[in-house]
């Protein structure tokens, strides 16, 4: 008998899941002949393709859409049909095999479904506030993201789930009543500054041997839960609010120079992730030796430097505004305020040699701007005044020395070597001899 021939009877027979009439199932009856020996013949070969066939039904998308009436009583019963076999059929397929494999995906899928029609979905609110989280309901339908709060596994086909959109936090939306940790948004806001000792460990002891963040008690010996450590607290928590996740501590960063990422905890993870393009560090105060240590430090400087002495060029410049040469450093707005705040993000760029080389790429593209490119910014060129020799010098030259009462520009040379004060600081001095007393000073 052929192949299609016996699926066809097997179909007839025994897996359809629509109601039928009992004159139809007549019918049907009648239609099909008694063949044992096909039956015997067809028996090892339909049970698997019926297998497949009951599963199927359970994954299908006209299965999956809301059951209406008396169809969510057959749905149920398939469902439980499909799952019994599912596990049957991976108890007899071969142990790690490709087949088993996708057994078990099924096997998954079709139990939250049946969850799904015990426990019909109410419609849920696009988006959500709860302890200052903006949790928004996510569309995606990966199953690749993990809850933050029960640590399972997000089935995004099938479950509602939701997305904060300050710091991140993803749960699902059974699990939000359950929520009992703060928008790490909120922490950042209020208090951006990082701590700057490393690994400040106080002791179980000192917690009374319970998780620093949700208070479940802990142990190192792990009962009746495992403590874990954060790098960058100090402190122990359990395992649903640390997940050995591992991120650059700035502490060791500053005082160390180390960018070897450690293990630290969920919320400290998505605080660290929010802090890394925050200008917050000040080198000079918190470790002026590193700069003696790094010598890219040294040169992001003088570039910084550089940089705020072109500023006033541009910003008296209709064609460098017209081009918005500024923005090219709109990701690092502190680049064109100070030459001291550094970010966590500048720090690691800085090891691995990216910021040197995008920062002198700014700018060389700004001193073509004023020294070739605009005639009114050379135009705002010194002469040295103590050699009046030479070429037109700007505050940004490697070989030039600036004035810091009057912003004159001089070569480094002429300048160190003259004992003399500046000429234009006593230009400026003398004029404000000869001139005529003020009526107020004279009046008092």
């Amino acid at each position: 008998m052929a192949y299609d021939e016996k699926l066809a009877i097997f179909r007839q027979g025994r897996l359809n899941p629509f109601d039928r009439g009992e004159e139809e199932d007549e019918i049907q009856e009648d239609r099909i002949p008694p063949r044992l020996e096909a039956k015997e013949l067809f028996c090892s070969e339909a049970r698997t393709h019926g297998l497949d066939r009951t599963m199927d039904l359970g994954l299908a998308e006209d299965h999956f859409s809301r059951p209406v009436g008396s169809l969510a009583v057959c749905d149920v019963e398939q469902l439980e049909q499909a799952i019994e076999e599912c596990k049957r059929l991976i108890l007899e397929l071969p142990e790690h095999s490709e087949r088993q494999k996708d057994t078990v995906v099924k096997l998954i899928h079709l139990r939250l479904k049946l969850q799904e029609l015990k426990e019909p979905e109410e419609e849920e609110p696009n988006l959500r506030v709860l302890l200052e989280h903006r949790f928004s309901k996510e569309k995606s339908k990966s199953v690749k993201q993990t809850c933050d709060r029960c640590s399972a596994i997000i089935w995004g086909l099938i479950q509602t789930w939701y997305t904060c959109t300050g710091c991140y936090y993803r749960c699902h939306s059974k699990c939000m009543n359950l929520i009992n940790k703060p928008c790490v948004r909120s922490k950042v806001s209020h208090q951006s500054e990082y701590e700057l000792s490393i690994c400040p460990e106080i002791g179980l002891d000192r917690q009374d041997y319970r998780c620093a963040e949700c208070r479940t008690p802990v142990s190192l010996r792990g009962v009746p839960s495992e403590a874990r450590q954060c790098d960058y607290t100090g402190q122990y928590y359990c395992s649903t609010c640390h997940w050995n996740d591992t991120a650059i501590v700035p502490a060791r960063v500053i005082h160390n120079w180390e960018f070897e990422p450690r293990k630290v905890c969920r919320s400290t993870m998505r605080y660290l992730a929010l802090m890394m393009s925050r200008p917050v560090l000040k080198l000079k105060e918190i470790n002026p030796l590193l700069f003696n240590f790094v010598e890219e430090l040294v040169e992001i400087r003088k570039l910084r430097q550089d940089i705020l002495l072109m500023k006033p060029y541009f910003i008296t410049c209709k064609e460098a505004m017209e081009a918005r040469l500024l923005l090219q450093l709109h990701e690092r707005q502190h680049f064109v305020e100070n030459d001291d705040m550094y970010s966590l993000q500048d720090l690691i760029e800085v090891s691995s040699g990216r910021l040197s080389c995008s920062l002198t790429e700014v700018h060389t593209t700004f001193a073509k701007h004023i020294k070739l490119d605009c005639e009114r910014c050379q135009a705002k060129g010194f002469v040295c005044e103590l050699c009046k020799e030479g070429d037109i010098l700007y505050p940004f030259d490697s070989h030039t020395s600036v004035c810091h009462d009057c912003s004159a520009v001089f070569h480094r040379d002429c300048y160190y070597d003259n004992s003399t004060t500046c000429p234009r600081c006593a230009r400026v001095s003398e004029r404000k001899q000869d001139e005529p007393p003020d009526v107020k000073d004279v009046i008092t």
